[in-house]
């Protein structure tokens, strides 16, 4: 029985659990999705959420704790470059769960996690601009181009009539 057991070991021991975290959560922000296991990316998730968040105040010692967690200088440029500013106004939760079914191999629990900010499809800008615009079809414009004939020939056929009065 777990009974109190808050964290995950993933059948690891304890430096070879916090190398493994450490690789998913660069390649995490490097790549901002990635496949894995539910339960890999659950522990990532509690991983990397406080990570981002110390990533909010760009000052040395706060790029000096986050790189003592990550062991990746560019990983840590990255996120204090990129991610940091684009979640700045997000309190918490900047991080997606969906899960994709499961593997071949061995029947796991798989899923993407990803960053919230960084995916287009459920992105709200991406949303009120497609719906904004007008869908381009080929009817629209036969109708558009049929409109415009006859009122550009209405003027000509009424012009000779004033002129012959």
């Amino acid at each position: 029985m777990r009974h109190n057991r808050t964290i995950n070991h993933l059948g690891r021991t304890a430096s070879h659990r916090k190398a493994l975290l450490s690789n998913l959560a660069v390649s995490l922000i490097m790549h901002k999705r990635i496949t894995t296991t539910v339960a890999k990316a659950k522990a990532l998730k509690m991983f990397i959420e406080p990570i981002i968040t110390k990533s909010k105040e760009d000052t040395t010692p706060s790029r000096r704790n986050v790189f003592s967690y990550l062991k990746n200088k560019y990983a840590t440029t990255e996120l204090f470059r990129v991610i940091a500013p684009k979640v700045a106004g997000r309190p918490g939760g900047y991080t997606r769960i969906l899960k994709t079914g499961f593997r071949a191999g061995d029947a796991a629990d798989m899923c993407f996690i990803e960053l919230v900010d960084f995916n287009d499809v459920y992105s709200q800008n991406k949303g009120v601009a497609k719906a904004a615009e007008k869908p381009k079809t080929r009817r629209s414009s036969k109708k558009k181009a049929a409109e415009t004939a006859p009122a550009a020939e209405a003027p000509a056929a009424e012009a000779p009539q004033v002129a012959a009065e």
